[in-house]
């Protein structure tokens, strides 16, 4: 499937067309620098200020993460911030349950990459995909999708897989990327799980290296995120983002 924005070789590791977690973890895990280029840098609690997303926008840029991930409210700010910095805009759409519509999401997609947003994290429908009703949880991926390819920005989905089983945590994987998907990702955060290595693996057998897969959702020490580097993930989410690379850099 082509893509506006696919995942390069310079993120993903390929032996023979798989993903070499081992070998991506090794260079991710080679400096602090390398490390902060897989994080997402991540500010979605609902009482954010705008101090902490400015706090955000600036560590966002001294430490050089793969992006700085807020609200939907806070994107223009963080567009502006981050103006010039090579640091992406992420924002959460459809954020955090996933069951709005489909041409609700497509709007708030539009509007966000108009403001200059070049990833979104939107939701999956999770009542749709445990209802069976697999084609329209591709139309409501496909919707944000659509949207994200033609202005060159770049999809996550979020599966939630706290509350799926595995056989639906594999559907649901199989529709994400069939719709578009440039990611598959674990977890809002706000649900009443976040990621293991275990979802990521099985996200990772899935993908192989047609997408990306994030981990987040209570990650909070270098050890987590190692786990989930070698679990397959190649792009993780965390608040704890400086307290992390920190941790590293001390080593």
């Amino acid at each position: 499937m082509s893509k506006a924005h696919p995942i390069s070789n310079a993120e993903l590791e390929f032996d023979n067309g798989f993903f070499d977690a081992a070998a991506f973890t090794a260079k991710a895990m080679a400096s602090a620098q390398s490390l902060a280029a897989v994080i997402d840098h991540t500010l979605l609690k609902p009482d954010a200020t705008r101090t902490q997303v400015e706090k955000l926008c600036d560590e966002a840029i001294q430490y050089r993460f793969a992006c700085a991930m807020v609200n939907p409210c806070w994107a223009a700010l963080v567009v502006d911030r981050l103006n010039g910095s090579g640091v992406p805009v992420g924002v959460v759409i459809g954020f955090p349950l996933g069951a709005g519509l489909s041409s609700t999401l497509r709007q708030e997609a539009a509007a966000l990459v108009k403001l200059g947003a070049r990833e979104l994290d939107m939701v999956l429908p999770v009542g749709l995909l445990k209802s069976g009703d697999h084609t329209a949880v591709e139309r409501n991926i496909r919707a944000a999708a659509n949207v994200a390819h033609h202005n060159g920005a770049i999809l996550k989905v979020i599966l939630e897989t706290c509350l799926l089983t595995v056989e639906e945590k594999l559907r649901a994987s199989e529709i994400a990327i069939h719709a578009g998907a440039d990611f598959l990702k674990t977890s809002t955060g706000f649900s009443s799980g976040g990621a293991t290595a275990a979802d990521v693996a099985l996200l990772r057998g899935v993908a192989g290296a047609r997408c990306g897969v994030k981990a987040s959702g209570g990650i909070r020490t270098l050890v987590d995120i190692k786990k989930m580097l070698e679990a397959g993930a190649n792009r993780v989410g965390a608040s704890a983002s400086v307290a992390i690379v920190r941790e590293h850099g001390a080593q």
